[in-house]
C-alpha cells in the first residue's frame, strides 16, 4: 500500500513538474537564478543552497508554492500509468457515451441554425467592419443587431431531460438494491455525501464558528469577529499564500479584500504577458466573426441585460465572453472534463482530420444563461484582462462541471442526486407531496444549480456562496443550498397543488440570506 502511495506521489510530482516547465514562471525562475549569480552572498562552494535561499527571501519560492498548489487543485490526481486518457476524463463508460450523444445533439442544433440562416460558422470581417468594432469595443451594449432568428443552442431544461434518462446498463431493469428507494428524477447510483459527512466536510460553517454573512451569531459578536477576520485577511494577503487564502475564505471574505483573495486562490497575478495575451484574443475577435458571437449577444440580451444587478456590466460581458470563445488555452481543461471539444472542417474537406479545427476555438458552445457565470465577477474586477483571467480560471476549475455529464462529486449529475437525496431523507413529507402533484423538486432547483445561483440570489449573498465554492474547491454546497431553500419554504410548499404554484413560491430568492440557511439546514437538522 505504501509503495502504491509513493508511486502515486512521484507520478503527481512528475506531472506537475512537466506542466510547470512550459510556464512563464519557469523561465522567470531561471532568469532570477541566473541573475543572482552576480550577488556577493552567492558563494561557489554552496551555490545550490545559496540560490535556494535567495529564491526564498526574494518571494519566488512562495510563487512556486502557489503554482504547485494551483495545479493540485485543478488537475485530478494521476491515475494508474496504464489508464487510458479517457479514463481521466470520465471513468464510467456509460457517462462518457451519454456525454458524447449529448454533444452530437448540440452540434446538430448549431449546424441546423447555420443552414437555416445561411450563416457560416466563421468569417473574416471586412476592414471597415473591423474598424467599427474596434471603435465601439467599450460600448458594444449600444449595438442592437437583429437576433430574432437566433435561438440558444440549448437551455438548462433540455439538459435536465437528458440527465433524467441516464441509466447504468449494468443494472437490470432498475434492479439497484441500495438505490431502489430513490424516487427522484436522477436514476443513476452515484455515491453522494449524507448529512453527517456534509457536516464534517463543511465543519467551518458550524454554529460555533464565526462567519461573514451571519448577523446575529450568539456565540461570537459579529463586529468582534469581523474586525479580527479582516485583520487575519490582510495578513494572508501580505503573506501571498494561496493555501492559507483558500482556508480563510471558508468563513467568508470581507468585501474590501475579496477581489485580491480570490485572485490569490486562483493564482492570477495579471502579469504583462497576461495583458498581452488578452489583447491578442481581442484582436482575434476584431478580425473574425463567429456564429457563436451572435449566441453570446443573444444570451447577454436575454439574461444579464434584464437583470437589476447586472445590466450595467453589459459591455464587460461581451468583451470577456467574445475573448473567451477565441481562447485556445481553454482546450487544456478537456483533459479532465468528460466533454470533448467540437470539431469543424474547412469547407469541402469534411471528415479529413488534417482539415479539422476546434469550433469554437475554445471548444465551449455557450448555452442559455452562460453569461451569468461572468456577471457577478464584474462587481469585483474592473480591469478587463484581470476580470477575464479570473473568469477563465473559475470556468476551468468549476463552471464546466455544471454543464457536462460526469460522475465527479462536483459534477451536475452528483449535485442533482445529492439535492434529491437530502430532500427525500430529511424532508420526506415535502418530497412525496411535491412528487405526487407532479412538481418534482429538481425541476425547480436545476436551473439554480446550473447557474451556480447567479441571477437568483442578491449579489452580496451570491458572493458569500462563491467564497465557499473557492474555499472548499467544491460545488457540492450548491446542492446543499438548493435543499436548504426548499426546507426554508417548506410550510408554503406543503400547501401548493401544482408545479406552477410551487414555482411561484420559489420564484424570488433575492431576499434570502445564504449563510443562515446553510447553517440551519446542516447543523440544526436532525440527522
Amino acid at each position: 500500500m505504501m509503495l502504491e502511495e509513493d508511486t502515486g506521489l512521484s507520478l503527481a510530482i512528475a506531472q506537475i513538474v512537466q506542466r510547470l516547465k512550459g510556464s512563464s514562471l519557469h523561465s522567470q525562475l531561471e532568469r532570477q537564478a541566473r541573475g543572482s549569480l552576480h550577488k556577493p552572498e552567492i558563494k561557489l562552494e554552496s551555490l545550490k543552497e545559496d540560490i535556494k535561499e535567495f529564491l526564498k527571501t526574494s518571494g519566488w519560492e512562495k510563487r512556486l508554492q502557489n503554482a504547485v498548489y494551483s495545479e493540485l487543485n485543478v488537475f485530478p490526481s494521476p491515475c494508474h500509468p496504464a489508464a487510458p486518457p479517457e479514463h481521466i476524463k470520465e471513468p464510467l463508460v456509460y457517462m462518457r457515451k451519454a456525454q458524447g450523444s449529448w454533444e452530437k445533439r448540440i452540434l446538430k442544433s448549431l449546424n441546423s441554425m447555420c443552414t437555416e440562416l445561411s450563416i457560416p460558422l466563421a468569417r473574416k470581417r471586412p476592414i471597415g467592419e473591423q474598424k467599427e468594432l474596434l471603435n465601439k469595443w467599450n460600448e458594444m451594449g449600444t449595438d442592437e443587431p437583429d437576433l430574432t432568428l437566433f435561438r440558444p443552442v440549448y437551455a438548462p431544461k433540455d439538459f435536465l431531460e437528458v440527465l433524467m434518462n441516464l441509466r447504468n446498463p449494468n443494472y437490470e431493469n432498475g434492479d439497484q438494491p441500495s438505490f431502489r428507494n430513490h424516487l427522484g428524477l436522477i436514476q443513476v447510483p452515484l455515491k453522494v455525501k449524507d448529512i453527517p459527512e456534509l457536516k464534517d466536510y463543511f465543519s467551518e460553517l458550524g454554529l460555533n464558528t464565526g462567519q461573514l454573512g451571519i448577523d446575529d451569531s450568539t456565540q461570537v459578536p459579529p463586529e468582534l469577529f469581523e474586525n479580527e477576520h479582516v485583520r487575519v485577511g490582510q495578513t494572508v494577503l501580505t503573506e501571498q499564500d494561496s493555501a492559507a487564502a483558500q482556508q480563510y475564505v471558508r468563513q467568508g471574505c470581507p468585501t474590501a479584500l475579496r477581489a485580491e483573495l480570490w485572485a490569490l486562490i486562483l493564482n492570477i497575478s495579471n502579469q504583462p504577458e497576461d495583458i498581452l495575451y488578452y489583447e491578442q484574443l481581442k484582436s482575434n475577435v476584431i478580425q473574425h466573426d463567429l456564429l457563436v458571437d451572435s449566441l453570446i449577444y443573444k444570451d447577454v440580451k436575454l439574461t444579464a441585460s434584464n437583470d437589476d444587478y447586472y445590466f450595467v456590466f453589459e459591455d464587460y460581458l461581451y468583451q470577456v465572453l467574445l475573448c473567451f470563445s477565441r481562447d485556445t488555452s481553454v482546450l487544456e481543461h478537456f483533459s479532465y472534463n468528460s466533454a470533448t471539444p467540437p470539431k469543424s472542417y474547412i469547407r469541402g474537406k469534411l471528415g479529413m482530420e488534417e482539415y479539422a479545427v476546434f469550433y469554437p476555438p475554445n471548444g465551449v458552445i455557450p448555452f442559455h444563461g452562460f453569461s451569468m457565470y461572468v456577471a457577478p465577477l464584474c462587481f469585483l474586477y474592473h480591469e478587463p484582462s484581470k476580470l477575464y483571467q479570473i473568469f477563465r480560471e473559475m470556468y476551468v476549475r468549476f463552471f464546466f462541471r455544471l454543464h457536462s455529464i460526469s460522475s465527479h462529486p462536483s459534477g451536475i449529475v452528483s449535485l442533482c442526486l445529492l439535492f434529491e437525496t437530502l430532500l427525500q431523507t430529511h424532508l420526506p413529507q415535502l418530497f412525496y407531496h411535491l412528487r405526487e402533484i407532479g412538481a418534482q423538486p429538481l425541476r425547480i432547483s436545476f436551473k439554480w444549480m446550473v447557474r451556480a445561483f447567479s441571477g437568483y440570489l442578491a449579489t452580496d449573498q451570491l458572493l458569500l456562496l462563491w467564497d465557499r465554492i473557492l474555499g472548499y474547491n467544491s460545488l457540492e454546497i450548491l446542492a446543499v443550498l438548493a435543499a436548504a431553500v426548499f426546507a426554508f419554504r417548506a410550510v408554503n410548499l406543503m400547501e401548493v397543488t401544482s408545479l406552477a404554484a410551487a414555482e411561484a413560491v420559489l420564484a424570488d430568492l433575492s431576499t434570502l440570506k445564504v449563510m443562515p440557511l446553510l447553517q440551519i439546514f446542516l447543523f440544526a437538522t436532525v440527522s
